[in-house]
């Protein structure tokens, strides 16, 4: 509760801040008057035979209403330059901390909650909590001075008893926070359960595993139901110190009001002290504890949460993080599936991709190769088996060593607004000028350059064709000081002899190069092969995976019957692949 009560403290902008408190007092002033016009009224008119001052004091009262609701106008209309940027600072957390624990393999299942709800909960319930506390300030200290302008004595017999019944409220608040807490935790719970039964309710009702899926989500429900009624429980305790707080003053003030009349306090004056109490402490009373009992429990908890889990580190960024030696590519027994249900889109994989080497992986789509490609680039964690790139675990290792060590381009490339040097140059930012020209003329992006204006030029990514995006992105990693380069369908968007000119630049670099072909000649222009069919592995050279691979055959049977003017010129041949799976899933050659 104390990091959720700073977090909003440190929120506040003081000058809205000072703007709302005084319209929380304008907004406050027909409490502040309500009294003292009923007992001026009561005294000094109706019963000294005088109605019209009774009916001027009164309307008084009414002319403070209605100043008092402009300032409640005022008041909302500027409250939103207060919440809207706590809110949009929690979505930026939410996601950036969803997006740190999916980089490093560890999907955070209860962030689509945080974003689409708790957050959401944490913006209207701070909105609340500054209204109701300013205004509960604001009533009271209005409450106080009217009731010292009337009779001051009455203080003594008023708000003991609404002293004593906010104090039993606010000590039930660490109760309360507990047990909200649990609920919240309950909630991610049940929507991370729920999400991933009805994320598989076809193959739930194919399979006649209904009763199966009512299991699994059953425990979760009960316990947000318990939750739920914990809270309740806790409100029933509100309930009783409203009791003390609200009602108690009223029952002082009926009890003493014959000694009070002896000591001189005038009929109006104790009826102007239960006008005070009926709509002035009663009220405010209720409604702080409404807020503070509910809505501030409920911000507390949930902002909490949404803190606790937005900082949340994965374990790969402690200083205690592995350090990889050299960029060699290891699986041993590799297999992943998405969703604990899901069947392996890889099963008991194992490869090794030594220093220099040039290997392409082929394969229909959806078999998956993006996700060895994210495997190999320690984007995705295997649910068994070893990733090892320099000989540690691949996911295991920080983002800013796996930056270093091996570049991942996708088939939909990233392009910044900004200018062409700050596109080209991001993974590399100290590169010369003249590495920059001798990458823009090695992948052949000479021509687009010069159409932006120079690499001085600014950039709208709107404005360049997914072709031309792919370019841009394309010299970026030929920049960059990463050995293992791995271009995920990264020319799919350019013409093949564009695509050969950029392979083949990549293929003279220094260090490994690994590419998921879109088309068959990058296959071609490969040291090594590696073709998934999605019930076996083969893998060798090109005219080795030709005899061996029906799929492959057909692949390259249908490339030459094409009219395709593209054909691979040899590259230089720098050392061996070799790849596996289980003997029995794999003909080597």
């Amino acid at each position: 509760m104390r990091a959720a009560v700073r977090y909003g403290v440190r929120s506040l902008r003081w000058r809205p801040v000072l703007l709302l408190t005084f319209w929380s007092l304008v907004q406050a002033a027909p409490t502040a008057l309500s009294g003292f016009a009923v007992a001026r009224a009561l005294d000094q008119g109706f019963l000294v035979d005088r109605p019209g001052r009774g009916l001027a004091w009164l309307g008084s009262y009414l002319a403070a209403s209605c100043v008092g609701a402009i300032g409640a106008r005022q008041l909302y209309r500027g409250l939103g330059g207060l919440v809207e940027p706590v809110r949009d600072d929690l979505v930026g957390r939410v996601v950036e901390g969803a997006l740190r624990h999916a980089v490093a393999g560890r999907p955070d299942e209860g962030a689509l909650a945080r974003l689409t709800r708790q957050v959401e909960i944490v913006r209207d319930t701070y909105a609340g909590l500054l209204i109701v506390l300013l205004g509960f300030l604001a009533t009271v200290g209005g409450i106080v001075l009217g009731i010292w302008s009337i009779a001051p004595v009455l203080i003594l017999v008023m708000l003991p008893p609404f002293v004593l019944g906010l104090g039993a409220f606010l000590a039930t608040l660490g109760l309360a926070s507990s047990r909200f807490r649990a609920s919240v935790l309950a909630d991610e719970r049940l929507a991370g359960v729920t999400g991933l039964v009805l994320g598989g309710t076809r193959d739930i009702v194919a399979c006649g595993a209904e009763q199966r899926a009512g299991a699994i989500v059953a425990g979760p429900i009960a316990a947000q139901a318990s939750a739920e009624r914990a809270i309740a429980y806790v409100s029933a305790l509100r309930t009783l110190c409203f009791a003390i707080g609200g009602w108690g003053p009223l029952i002082a003030l009926l009890a003493f009001g014959s000694t009070l009349m002896k000591h001189g306090v005038t009929p109006g004056e104790i009826l102007g002290g239960m006008t005070y109490i009926l709509i002035g402490l009663q009220s405010t009373l209720r409604t702080l504890i409404t807020a503070v009992g509910h809505s501030a429990l409920r911000y507390a908890v949930t902002l909490g949460r949404l803190l606790e889990a937005s900082t949340a580190m994965p374990t790969r960024d402690t200083p205690n993080a592995p350090v990889a030696s050299g960029y060699s590519l290891v699986l041993r027994g590799v297999t992943f599936r998405y969703g604990p249900q899901a069947e392996p889109v890889l099963r008991d994989l194992d490869l090794v991709v030594n220093p220099g080497e040039h290997l392409a992986i082929v394969g229909p789509s959806g078999i998956g190769k993006s996700t060895l490609a994210n495997l190999l680039c320690g984007s995705l964690r295997p649910d068994a088996g070893w990733v090892l790139l320099g000989r540690v675990p691949a996911a295991d290792l920080a983002p800013t060593q796996l930056a270093s060590i091996r570049t991942l381009i996708p088939q939909e490339a990233y392009v910044f607004t900004g200018t062409v040097w700050d596109n080209l140059t991001y993974l590399r930012p100290t590169a010369a000028i003249g590495q920059v020209r001798g990458a823009v003329v090695a992948i052949g992006a000479g021509q687009l350059i010069r159409r932006l204006g120079g690499v001085a030029a600014e950039l709208d990514p709107r404005a360049l064709s997914a072709g031309e995006r792919q370019l841009i992105a394309l010299v970026r990693a030929y920049l960059s000081e990463a050995r293992l380069v791995v271009l995920d369908e990264a020319t799919c968007h350019l013409d093949p002899s564009a695509e050969r000119r950029a392979e083949e630049a990549f293929a003279q670099r220094d260090g490994t190069l690994i590419v998921i072909a879109h088309r068959i000649s990058s296959a071609i222009r490969a040291e090594r092969v590696l073709v998934l069919d999605g019930s076996t592995v083969v893998d060798g050279s090109h005219p080795s995976v030709l005899k061996r691979s029906p799929l492959y055959a057909e692949l390259v049977a249908y490339w030459h019957a094409s009219p395709v003017t593209d054909r691979p010129s040899p590259s230089r041949r720098r050392g061996v692949v070799t790849v596996g799976v289980s003997v029995a899933r794999v003909r080597h050659g």
